[in-house]
């Protein structure tokens, strides 16, 4: 029966790396966010006060996403934890009862029905599980002070991300003030507004208001400079948000339906860039994709982007690469900690659809942009 009690309390002995990159994972993204609090700051004086708020917005978006994912690891190692400390409070107690037992024993006590034979082998017996076992009770005692370790982290990471989520929220607010105050931005060409509208009101697919695109500009200034050449850049450019990709050119959705174009799954109110230096073609509701931007990189090709809720700039703007072109929609996300859709992309509740047009035809944008991360 000794010999059975030693044995259970020397199995399994799980490492402690799980919860250090939880831990690892929650405080690095708690870098990022006080990193995008400081560029926040440094954005209210700064001369280009759009690039310094959309770059702080890409901040604390790559900040909240990492913190999430670590609070979630955090919280899932922690119940991990729990849950088998709990399962072995039979071990646990049997475990102390031993230790204890080890330390106050007389050599009277340890005494051997076989007699001096028996007792010297249990003797050498209790000398070599001695190590097992008092390695066994710092597994646990480490166990322990992990849990508390991470219940504690996630208390206080908590906190971080309520201030972070205020923080961005008054980022975008500040945002949306300085595109409305900018006047630098040159202008390729004047939109004809009664053009556009016959246009809109004659279109019945996005086919046809492309092709139609050349129609609603007047006053062309041939003295501002057409955007650089991408053929570099073409297959590495990023993607105009932080997101997943959902569907591939012509992939059928639920429906069967099939479209030229990448479906991406992005976070609410995530922030929409320009993937590169581009004139602004058109922006503003078209058909049944809601608000629409669509952006000219360069002669005859067309990146369209559908789906956002808010548009800035104006037709014939001419924009930098990475300049902000719009937010999605959809509700902020709480502050509250939740393990529901880890992994999943649930978060991710807002769409947005991209195509890309050369001499009106589409391309397949996956062989554009990249998509093999969370771009």
């Amino acid at each position: 029966m000794i010999l059975r009690a030693f044995l259970l309390c020397i199995v399994f002995a799980a490492p402690a790396a799980a919860q250090n990159d939880a831990a690892a994972q929650a405080r690095a993204a708690v870098a990022m966010l006080e990193d995008a609090a400081e560029k926040l700051d440094a954005a209210g004086g700064a001369r280009d006060r759009v690039r310094a708020l959309t770059e702080t917005i890409l901040a604390f978006e790559t900040g909240l996403a990492s913190m999430r994912t670590g609070l979630r690891q955090a919280a899932i190692r922690e119940s991990q934890l729990s849950a088998r400390l709990e399962a072995r409070d039979g071990e646990v107690g049997q475990l102390l009862a031993v230790l204890q037992g080890m330390g106050s024993t007389t050599p009277k006590a340890l005494l051997h029905p076989d007699g001096p034979t028996g007792t010297a082998r249990a003797g050498l017996l209790l000398a070599e599980l001695t190590p097992a076992l008092n390695k066994r009770a710092d597994q646990l005692r480490r166990d322990l002070e992990d849990v508390q370790t991470l219940r504690t982290l996630q208390t206080d990471a908590e906190e971080r991300l309520r201030t972070s989520l205020t923080a961005v929220q008054d980022a975008r607010t500040a945002l949306n003030q300085a595109i409305a105050e900018r006047t630098d931005l040159p202008k390729r060409f004047t939109e004809d507004p009664v053009s556009t509208a016959i246009l809109i009101a004659s279109t019945e697919t996005l086919d046809g208001f492309a092709s139609g695109l050349s129609e609603i500009v007047t006053g062309e200034n041939i003295n501002v400079e057409t955007p650089i050449n991408i053929e570099g850049q073409i297959g590495a450019l990023p993607l105009p948000v932080q997101s997943l990709v959902l569907r591939g050119m012509n992939e059928a959705d639920a429906a069967g339906i099939k479209r030229p174009g990448l479906l991406l799954a992005a976070r609410p109110r995530a922030i929409v860039t320009s993937p590169t230096a581009a004139t602004i073609r058109y922006q503003g509701p078209l058909l049944d994709f809601g608000n629409v931007m669509i952006l000219e990189p360069r002669a005859d090709t067309l990146f369209i982007l559908a789906g956002l809720e808010t548009v800035y700039g104006e037709i014939g703007q001419v924009l930098a690469a990475g300049a902000p072109i719009g937010l999605m929609g959809g509700p902020e996300t709480s502050g509250e900690l939740s393990t529901d859709g880890d992994g999943t992309g649930t978060e991710r509740s807002e769409t947005l659809y991209i195509e890309v047009r050369q001499d009106n035809v589409p391309q397949d944008p996956a062989s554009w942009f990249r998509t093999d991360k969370d771009g």
